[in-house]
């Protein structure tokens, strides 16, 4: 078995806490014998958060941490004294991270934005103390409320990669190839099926300073949308890739049938990433001549753009990344004009920036 730090799924139980009780205290002091009531409020108890750091690329923090517990909240007390709020647990976890309840397989929410916070399990509120019920008919209100119970449960925390290009392939395509010969990213790679057991993430450097993130996802086999290979667990890192570079090896017999395989397969799985911009590149390519690649280029789909290339002489390598660049940049949100505002019976306009 690979020995690896990278960590996608953890299942880790979490419980907040319980809101501290209001106080049912009455004010007596040496010359106020009957004083009015001055029960304070029970404090918050703690909530557990999950925390989006960019530092982190990996849930393996979490993997033998499984139960989580926050801090109850401390009961109020006289002289309106409010008791203490129970400190909340801050989870960091890394971007692109997905919560879900272990039970119901609901997504709760999604980490996306750097230092986005989202309470995952609340605390209970505090109680109210007896000073909040006091009325001109009721002066001396001898009752409170009990804190909130805590809230508890299994949660699922599974990790999306977020990158620019994501590189779909079989098994021994020349994916970490690739991203070893245009980043400086270094994956383990060797002449066997099923080499990469786990993402990896390099940034591509491009002109003027400019760069963009590829990951190089562990091989797909047909089938993996049904937990064939190991495609099936991490099919969900493509997801979050904004440009889907397909890679088929030159050596393979009918080229468009691989790539029409690795698009099944993602159709499979999720219909929605068909949406996302595509290339298709024809790895090896050292390994034929011009005439092969004009016959081979006659037979792949019109309606994706392809490249050969081979990372071992660097062949098409400038051009891919020119392709990938020019996909990119059509993914850019573009800039909204600023909405005009007209005022009946008024021939002025205000532009709202």
């Amino acid at each position: 078995m690979a020995d690896s730090n990278f960590i996608d799924y953890v299942k880790i139980y979490c419980r907040s806490g319980n809101g501290g009780a209001g106080s049912t205290h009455m004010r007596r002091e040496k010359y106020i014998p009957k004083g009015g009531p001055d029960g304070g409020d029970g404090g918050r108890g703690g909530h557990i958060i999950l925390r989006a750091n960019p530092q982190f690329w990996t849930l393996i923090h979490l993997k033998y941490r499984k139960h989580i517990m926050a801090e109850h909240g401390g009961a109020g007390s006289g002289q309106l004294q409010h008791g203490k709020n129970g400190e909340d647990i801050i989870l960091d976890v890394p971007l692109g991270t997905v919560a879900k309840n272990a039970e119901t397989g609901e997504i709760l929410f999604e980490l996306v934005e750097p230092n986005e916070e989202r309470i995952l399990v609340k605390g209970g509120r505090g109680g109210l103390g007896n000073n909040n019920f006091k009325t001109a008919t009721n002066q001396t209100p001898r009752y409170s409320q009990p804190g909130e119970p805590f809230e508890e449960g299994w949660f699922i925390l599974e990790l999306k990669l977020l990158a620019d290009v994501g590189l779909v392939g079989f098994p021994n395509a020349g994916k970490s190839t690739l991203l070893s010969t245009v980043s400086a990213a270094r994956p383990k790679i060797a002449d066997y099926p099923f080499t990469t057991l786990e993402p990896n993430l390099g940034i591509v450097s491009y002109y003027d300073d400019k760069s963009f993130v590829m990951a190089d996802i562990p091989g797909i086999i047909e089938g993996a949308h049904e937990g064939k290979g190991i495609g099936m667990r991490f099919l969900r890192h493509i997801e979050r890739n904004s440009i889907l570079l397909f890679m088929v090896a030159a050596d393979q017999d009918d080229i468009r049938e691989g790539y029409e395989v690795l698009l099944n397969e993602l159709r499979e799985y999720n219909p929605e990433l068909l949406v996302k911009d595509r290339v298709l590149a024809i790895t090896k390519s050292d390994m034929l001549d011009e005439q092969l690649k004009g016959e081979i280029a006659q037979t792949l789909p019109e309606d994706i753009p392809h490249v050969f290339i081979s990372s071992f002489t660097q062949e098409g390598l400038k051009e891919l990344k020119d392709m990938l660049w020019e996909s990119l940049q059509k993914e850019m949100p573009v800039e909204e004009e600023a909405p005009v505002i007209l005022f009946p019976g008024d021939d002025n306009e205000i532009t709202v920036g």
